[in-house]
């Protein structure tokens, strides 16, 4: 099986960017989190994504390096497996320039020699551990975890999602979609998380899923069939420059693949985990230096505090396992 990794990446220190930024940004109802310097910001860290690429999963076929025109001086794009994707190789000009992640990955299936099987990644997921190609996908399918997770109705992240899950409800019937794919929503592995899938086992409509925040395994016709079903919705939010209360986020994609049955049960939280470092800096310096989990993701917050010595720590945790030089560097 081919399996592809797509990576979403920017420079906000390149000028030509910050410029444009700038235009963009003035003015406006954009909220403070669609601005935070946390979601442009680069630590440092992405020579060690690639290091941990090569090492620990070598069987990737392709790397699509999706950019806004930008590379890291460092990196090799000659490298075979490299593909450097530019935003307008793949979104509509009229939505360009977008700073907002959800529409970019709305479009990610749009991408020029993507194969059917990709794992799409943040540039804050990280391998840290050996993976097979199992871990994404078995038989073809997706690894994925279904079950339920409560939201607060009042959380920024509720509102996104719950407009993820309005289509959702339009298109499938819960009760058909549990009773059809019983064996793969109450999964033995999934032990515990399972719970809120038997408490709303009879309940008519779909609730979120919980998600776990890190690499994700998807078919590319995964998205062909949700553009099919509600490309309307996702045109109109695709004028969203910066992160806004009607977006669509990539959760819709995974919750149609999992309705569909296309997935295979997989309890993800077993070798994944998200370190906000906010609040744990030190637990992620650790979780690196062990290598205790296989798929990590390292949250950004503007309000970290002593964030240089919290990034050279991070930084010295990747170089203890993953010291040497990558085929993708210069």
């Amino acid at each position: 099986m081919e399996i592809d990794f797509v990576i979403t990446w920017v420079d906000m220190n390149d000028p030509k960017w910050q410029a444009e930024y700038n235009l963009y940004s003035m003015g406006g109802n954009i909220s403070k989190n669609g601005k935070s310097e946390a979601r442009f910001r680069d630590n440092g860290l992405l020579r060690y994504w690639f290091r941990g690429v090569e090492k620990f999963a070598p069987w990737v076929r392709k790397i699509h390096f999706i950019t806004n025109g930008q590379k890291p001086d460092w990196l090799d794009i000659n490298n075979p497996k490299i593909h450097l994707v530019h935003h307008k190789d793949f979104i509509p000009l009229q939505f360009l320039p977008t700073y907002n992640s959800v529409v970019i990955e709305r479009y990610i299936h749009l991408i020029p020699e993507l194969s059917e099987h990709f794992v799409y990644f943040n540039d804050d997921f990280y391998i840290i551990n050996n993976v097979t190609q199992e871990r994404f996908f078995v038989n073809g399918l997706p690894c994925d975890i279904a079950v339920f997770d409560y939201n607060p109705s009042w959380s920024q992240w509720y509102v996104r999602i719950k407009n993820n899950i309005n289509i959702i409800n339009r298109h499938f019937d819960k009760k058909t979609v549990m009773a059809q794919w019983h064996d793969k929503w109450f999964h033995k592995s999934y032990g515990l998380k399972a719970r809120w899938n038997y408490l709303m086992k009879f309940y008519d409509k779909f609730i979120t899923l919980r998600t776990p925040h890190n690499a994700q395994p998807y078919l590319k016709t995964t998205f062909e069939d949700v553009w099919n079903a509600a490309g309307d919705e996702l045109t109109a939010t695709s004028f969203n420059r910066f992160r806004d209360m009607t977006d669509y986020t990539p959760e819709l994609f995974r919750t149609w693949q999992i309705c569909k049955g296309n997935f295979e049960p997989y309890n993800t939280y077993n070798d994944t985990r998200m370190f906000p470092l906010i609040l744990r800096p030190k637990q992620a310096v650790n979780a690196i230096k062990r290598q205790s989990y296989t798929l990590i993701c390292l949250n950004d917050n503007v309000r970290i505090r002593h964030y240089d010595t919290v990034m050279k720590n991070i930084r010295d945790a990747f170089q203890t396992i993953l010291p040497d030089k990558s085929g993708f560097e210069l």
